[in-house]
């Protein structure tokens, strides 16, 4: 059984240590280990200052944080694991294909060919993924299939971030933003984001 504890909402600190889905973040003296994407992990150096969104997991016998480099990111992993046969393990996988929109982006075109690509997540599991969050992530951004190759990462969307912290839910959050020219101050999106509410 998995519970979710609110008691550690993100980590601020130094970069200690850091290995392929792993960090482990000095914060005043104390190293947290952090499970991470694998594209979170790409332009880190050691000494940085980073910041992880966490998701505490909490298990009978163990706990594990999970770290995202976007409120969006972690609330889409909150949706994935929601899905019945998705634990964080699998969640983390799939956020690892490629960038947060990228892989919500698949889920909304229904691109389980792409979901299954991560590790340890089968055709029956990617398609239950798409059948159950598909309605919830939004629509997409681009049509059409999902390249592994093509799925770099991207700047975290700023204003996205703001309306998650704002109440939004992810799908709402990216109708919201649908329309309105990614060019703008981070400021005026979320403005405007809020206008047309």
């Amino acid at each position: 059984m998995l519970y979710n504890q609110a008691m550690i909402a993100h980590i601020f600190g130094k970069l200690a240590e850091k290995f392929e889905n792993t960090v482990i973040v000095d914060v005043h003296g104390v190293g947290y280990e952090i499970t991470i994407p694998a594209t979170d992990t790409d332009g880190l150096t050691l000494g940085d200052e980073v910041k992880f969104y966490t998701y505490h997991a909490v298990r009978e016998n163990s706990e594990e944080l999970f770290g995202f480099s976007s409120l969006a990111a972690k609330k889409l992993f909150e949706l994935l694991i929601s899905v019945q046969g998705v634990g964080p393990k699998a969640g983390i996988a799939i956020l690892s294909l490629g960038s947060t929109e990228q892989v919500r982006n698949a889920i909304a075109n229904s691109d389980s060919a792409f979901v299954s690509k991560a590790a340890g997540v089968g055709k029956k599991t990617a398609e239950r993924i798409i059948v159950d969050l598909g309605d919830k992530v939004g629509t997409p951004s681009k049509f059409g299939k999902t390249a592994i190759e093509d799925a770099k990462p991207t700047e975290p969307d700023e204003a996205l971030d703001a309306l998650i912290a704002l109440g939004f839910q992810l799908k709402e959050a990216t109708l919201a933003l649908e329309n309105i020219d990614k060019k703008l101050p981070t400021a005026e999106r979320v403005r405007l984001a809020l206008k047309s509410r």
